[in-house]
């Protein structure tokens, strides 16, 4: 007990002090007349597992009655942040799903045991033709994994043409049968699941014979051209980058690159709402090896690829914390703080600014697992400061990326520093200039003096999402603790804009 007291009073003093140093000033340049790169929209997708309460007790939820359903208010509430596609159905559950038991009448689908994430059995109530409801709902684009772990090339041949083919066909007759007359024109399609891992164990040379076996099989339908999606590497594994494109480059659309953000290790990861400025400052430096990471791979592509065709999508990424105590720790259920909200800035920031090769990357996870946009609790929805981020920087969906020279500043913490500020920006089809800064420093604000190049900007507006303490989150109890606010800290004078940045804030400028 006295050192539960010790640390929370050590949280507090660390997150709650007042400012002693001297607000510094860094400088911004935004070049509004030199943008010739698209942020793909894609780059903000998001991702449904069968992996605790995600899609089960989410997305999917029994009435009174005790009939499943699809969630209204989930779906009204992730229709706000403009969701560009949903990738299901894994992860590492992908490669032990088998889609024919999710199709057909729903009483008599079988049983199936996630031995993946906590040994229970789910009645395959969810499967292809719900999935494909929830993205219709949500007006997203669906991405499918399919099984190469522990499925065969024809299982995932007869799923392609079970959703994608509109003549006669075994499949496609199967898919009238169940009461869906037209297919569902489904394109990104993933070729298996960290099959360096729990998808398979295996080595990339493996990989990508496999991938290339796989693939042929996935055959233009009607108007579509499958995306094929092939497993990329875990984190700084070079080496499978460089296989996979040198092996199977030429018959890769898109390659997917894994990496999680946590302090600690993983056998004994931080906390989620309980950490001292250590751990803040461990999360922030932690969280920016992503940028290494893309710069590295996307030179290996480009000896391959120069021409840019493959698409860098970090398709798992996010803050990976210890699970809420008293809930299985398989499945992934964590709080979700201000802090989860400065790292999701950070992230998409650097997504968008390396936009010639990061055009695609899906959150972990949508709902109820790890940096989740949702918490769920019975008939209860509250929203999370990371899905306020999402919402703030929906702007750059589809806009085109200004070059920006930005001095990012230092975060010292007991000798060691990291960059203090990241920013992003863009300007929308209409003409607006969108900036999105972040202040990874906890306790000290920074003066961002903005030079805006090839544009005459008459009027700024904006909003900044902060709270009084580094831990704070939304409750059931107390569900709007952290959300975005108005901003005022920023002011044209000539052609100049100052931004007053808060500490560990994120903060979204409209220029006209």
């Amino acid at each position: 007990m006295i050192h539960k007291l010790r640390y929370a009073l050590l949280t507090a003093l660390l997150f709650t002090t007042p400012l002693v140093q001297a607000q510094q000033s860094q400088k911004l340049v935004v070049n509004a007349d030199l943008g010739d790169v698209t942020i793909s929209k894609h780059i903000y997708g998001h991702f449904a597992e069968h992996l605790g309460r995600d899609i089960y007790d989410g997305f999917w939820t029994k009435s009174e009655t005790g009939e499943w359903h699809l969630r209204q208010d989930v779906i009204e509430a992730l229709k706000q942040i403009q969701i560009p596609n949903l990738r299901w159905p894994g992860g590492c559950f992908a490669d032990y799903y088998h889609w024919k038991n999710g199709i057909g009448p729903r009483d008599e689908r079988p049983t199936i045991v996630n031995t993946v994430w906590g040994g229970v059995t789910e009645d395959n109530s969810f499967g292809t033709h719900e999935y494909m409801d929830l993205v219709r709902q949500l007006g997203t684009e669906p991405f499918i994994v399919g099984n190469v772990g522990s499925g065969t090339v024809q299982e995932m041949a007869d799923w392609w043409e079970y959703v994608n083919f509109s003549g006669k066909s075994p499949m496609a007759d199967l898919r009238r049968a169940n009461g869906q007359e037209e297919p569902w024109d489904v394109r990104f399609w993933g070729v298996g699941n960290e099959s360096w891992g729990c998808g398979g164990s295996m080595r990339p040379q493996h990989y990508a014979d496999l991938y290339k076996r796989f693939q042929t099989f996935l055959r233009p339908a009607g108007g579509v051209r499958p995306f094929r999606v092939a497993t990329g590497p875990n984190s700084g594994d070079y080496e499978w980058t460089r296989v996979m494109m040198r092996e199977a480059g030429d018959q890769i659309d898109g390659l997917d690159l894994h990496f999680y953000t946590l302090t600690g290790s993983w056998r004994n990861k931080g906390k989620a709402t309980e950490f001292t400025e250590a751990e803040w400052f461990e999360m922030m430096d932690y969280t920016k090896q992503m940028e290494e990471f893309i710069t590295r791979h996307s030179a290996i592509m480009d000896q391959f690829d120069p021409e840019k065709r493959v698409w860098l999508i970090v398709g798992e990424w996010g803050t990976w914390h210890q699970v809420e105590e008293g809930t299985n720790p398989r499945f992934l259920y964590q709080q979700n703080t201000l802090r989860d909200a400065v790292v999701a800035g950070y992230n998409l920031n650097l997504f968008n600014s390396h936009a010639d090769r990061v055009k695609g990357a899906n959150i972990a996870q949508t709902i109820n697992v790890l940096q989740a946009m949702i918490l769920t609790k019975g008939e209860q929805m509250i929203l999370t400061p990371t899905y306020h981020v999402f919402e703030m920087y929906k702007v750059h969906q589809d806009a085109t990326l200004l070059p920006t020279n930005l001095e990012e500043g230092s975060y010292t913490y007991e000798g060691e520093s990291t960059g203090a500020v990241s920013v992003s920006a863009s300007r929308d089809s209409e003409g607006r200039i969108h900036i999105t800064l972040v202040n990874m420093d906890p306790n000290q604000n920074r003066t961002i003096a903005t030079e805006v190049r090839g544009a005459n900007v008459s009027r700024v507006s904006g909003r900044v999402l902060t709270a009084s303490t580094a831990n704070a989150h939304n409750t059931f109890e107390q569900p709007e603790v952290v959300e975005p606010a108005s901003f005022s800290g920023a002011r044209l004078s000539g052609g100049s804009l100052t931004v007053d940045l808060p500490a560990k804030s994120i903060v979204a400028l409209e220029l006209q």
